[in-house]
């Protein structure tokens, strides 16, 4: 069956705005032109939308997409396979909060009491969760399982106070690192700040510290475009510059 970009619109329930910007970024090219000019889409072009909805879902930027279904080793089976899991791991996530709200709900209503350890459990677990979900492959090959399976504990076993201090250094990190990119000298004052800073925010979540393991951390920040993605958000360049800052400050050399 073939779709006009109306029908097709309307059928995965997007704009038609949408398709035609995937048309012409070239991530969704119709399966041919009518001769009335119309974008026709044929059963191919429907799969692959969904393919791009599945992704999308699970909140991955147009141009990541994009690299990753035009791969010669795409496989839309074994994609769908891996859909599946990462959307019965966010259903886990999701039910581990909804079960937190409904515990916050009876104790705010007498019905039960709540420490404050509880309060922060499904939060910490989401945590765990999502990194394991977008990254557990690529740390887990790189550090080892033991090493992981640590920093995770570690984030388990956190207080309330220290969750909300590592969340709080979080942001501090990413506003010094904004300001400093905008100098330009990875091994200037505020630079060297961002890269200390962050160092100490790694002592919330990693089991111990080292400085190879430091600077390979700043590297994978560049390798992977999922990382990169995340702090190049405000300004292009900034993964590199981070990476940058913190072989300067572990006095490691670059991979």
């Amino acid at each position: 069956m073939e779709y006009t970009v109306q029908k097709l619109a309307k059928l995965a329930g997007v704009t038609g705005r949408t398709l035609r910007y995937y048309d012409e970024i070239g991530i969704l090219k119709p399966a041919r032109i009518s001769a009335s000019g119309y974008r026709i889409y044929g059963q191919a072009e429907v799969d692959m939308l969904q393919q791009i909805l599945f992704y999308r879902e699970l909140e991955l930027d147009l141009e990541s997409i994009q690299k990753i279904i035009n791969a010669p080793s795409f496989n839309e089976v074994e994609a769908l396979k891996e859909h599946r899991d990462k959307l019965l791991t966010k259903q886990k996530r999701l039910e581990g909060l909804i079960e937190s709200v409904d515990r916050t709900l009876a104790a705010k209503e007498g019905s039960i009491t709540m420490s404050d350890k509880e309060k922060f459990e499904s939060f910490k677990q989401n945590m765990i969760d999502k990194n394991e979900e977008k990254y557990g492959e690529e740390i887990r090959g790189k550090y080892g399982n033991e090493t992981i399976d640590k920093s995770n504990a570690k984030v388990k076993g956190m207080s309330k106070g220290q969750y909300e201090q590592g969340e709080k250094l979080g942001e501090e990190v990413l506003n010094v690192l904004n300001e400093a990119f905008k100098t330009g000298d990875p091994s200037g004052e505020l630079a060297q700040k961002a890269a200390d800073l962050h160092r100490q925010w790694l002592g919330y979540y990693w089991d111990s510290y080292s400085k190879e393991a430091h600077a390979g951390l700043a590297q994978m920040y560049v390798d992977d475009e999922r990382f990169t993605a995340f702090y190049d958000k405000k300004q292009t360049g900034t993964a590199e510059f981070l990476r940058d800052a913190i072989y300067i400050y572990t006095g490691m050399q670059k991979q």
